[in-house]
């Protein structure tokens, strides 16, 4: 009986061992995120990630994409929306779509209300997980925050300040409040856009983004505004889709839950994974078969008959 007692409280002890070394070893740790528009091709990538983890090999570090086209911040800004809610708070992120670096636009980290890190360049980037997390506070990345006899360098900064930043932020050895000054009035470059609205019974909103696998529309009408025009399944819109001025696709088509509502090759209106009103064709590409594309020249007005 005591052998027994012994036994379990020796396990007890084990087991509250592994317990506090594994609060205490992941306590500071927190996931790195990456998203460039620098593709695989070469090791400009392999470069990044070599920095983080020269710096501190026990980061995880994930690739978000980076297969954003190049120099579309837009796009970029897009996908870290798209994706960053789903990551838990204090993850790091280190986005590097760039056209500006090297030039007097700032290398900034913001951190948002939902307690997420956004590494990178003051260049709109940031415009949507600022606008659905909200600005908790930005700062200016300070020159002692970047990679060692690296000064002379100008045009790699995803590598050369942002990678060794962010990985600085994700393995703790830096606080947020080391990163840099303040930016006064957490004044942050904004994208403009078209917003979504409802008013004489016509639904508007922009084309952010292509469902690029499938050429399925995506709007950034969000799912109770479209709920004004008071729809339910199965009734018919009218749906108009423009670049600036010009009509590209006027149209009817249902409002239905999911592609196999109807028939292969018939045009649908749907709620995306996003919860955002969507176009597509099913079993096809409404994108390349009416030439639609994406970005703030496009937008899309929907009503009832």
């Amino acid at each position: 009986m005591i052998r027994k007692i012994l036994l379990v409280i020796l396990l007890l002890f084990i087991l509250g061992t592994l317990g506090v070394f594994y609060i205490f070893s992941d306590k500071s740790e927190s996931p790195l995120v990456l998203i460039t528009d620098f593709g695989t091709k070469d090791g400009a990538v392999a470069a990044m990630k070599g920095v983080a983890l020269k710096l501190a090999p026990e980061l995880v570090i994930h690739d978000l994409t980076h297969e954003i086209p190049v120099f579309n911040v837009w796009e970029g800004a897009y996908r870290l929306q798209q994706t960053a809610p789903y990551w838990a708070p204090g993850t790091v992120f280190v986005g590097v779509i760039d056209p500006g670096v090297g030039t007097e636009r700032k290398s900034i980290v913001l951190k948002t209300k939902a307690n997420h890190y956004y590494v990178g360049p003051d260049n709109g980037l940031f415009t949507l997980v600022a606008e659905s997390e909200g600005i908790e506070e930005i700062r200016e990345i300070s020159s002692a925050n970047r990679l060692p006899n690296s000064q002379n360098s100008y045009t790699f900064h995803g590598r050369d300040v942002f990678a060794y930043t962010g990985a600085k932020l994700a393995s703790g050895k830096m606080s947020f409040s080391e990163v840099g000054d303040l930016i006064p009035n957490k004044q942050l470059l904004m994208l403009q856009y078209a917003k979504p609205a409802f008013a004489s019974n016509i639904v508007t909103g922009g084309i952010p983004i292509l469902d690029i696998q499938y050429g399925n529309v995506w709007t950034n009408i969000d799912n109770k505004t479209f709920e004004k025009l008071g729809v339910k399944e199965g009734d018919m819109l009218t749906v108009k889709i423009l670049e600036k001025e010009r009509i590209v696709f006027q149209g009817l088509m249902p409002y239905v839950h999911t592609f196999g509502d109807v028939k292969e090759g018939d045009n649908l209106l749907y709620i995306n994974s996003l919860l955002n009103l969507s176009i597509g064709i099913n079993m096809d590409s409404f994108a390349k078969k009416y030439g639609v594309s994406s970005g703030a020249d496009w937008r899309v007005e929907v009503s009832k008959l």
